[in-house]
């Protein structure tokens, strides 16, 4: 159908934050199995306290898990959009690609070295990749 290659990136945007959903849990429960805390203190948890008690390198992946449902968000319902209207193919679907990519690839940075100013440059190029797609999206509709 024309316009709806960009729902390629989309999909594959959805299928990566899964895959780091597994690779949290993977990492994280069985951090959490060494803790010994009571059951009264457990159902008071907070962020900043699992940050306390877990590892760093397995609470990265759960601080990307979250990030995956922040600025991907505004992806997923311009690229829906652009999709809808038909304008969702050639840069439209280019530059979802190259926003996933920056995503993918941010994670993986944020999950294994977490290097902040390297997260930072692929956040700040995704956020330019979403602006872009942004514009797209507000020239198809007005």
């Amino acid at each position: 159908m024309l316009g709806m290659t960009i729902l390629q990136p989309v999909a594959a945007l959805a299928i990566w934050t899964m895959v780091i959903w597994w690779w949290m849990y993977f990492t994280r429960l069985p951090a959490f199995g060494k803790i010994a805390l009571p059951p009264e203190e457990q159902s008071r948890l907070t962020v900043a306290k699992l940050d306390e008690l877990l590892p760093p390198s397995v609470q990265w992946k759960a601080h990307n898990y979250n990030h995956l449902h922040e600025a991907p968000t505004v992806f997923y319902a311009v690229a829906i959009t652009l999709a809808i209207v038909g304008a969702g193919d050639g840069i439209a679907a280019s530059l979802g690609w190259a926003y996933v990519a920056l995503r993918v690839l941010h994670s993986l940075v944020q999950a294994t070295v977490n290097k902040v100013m390297v997260r930072f440059a692929l956040f700040a190029l995704s956020s330019l990749v979403l602006m872009a797609l942004v514009a797209l999206a507000a020239k198809a509709v007005f």
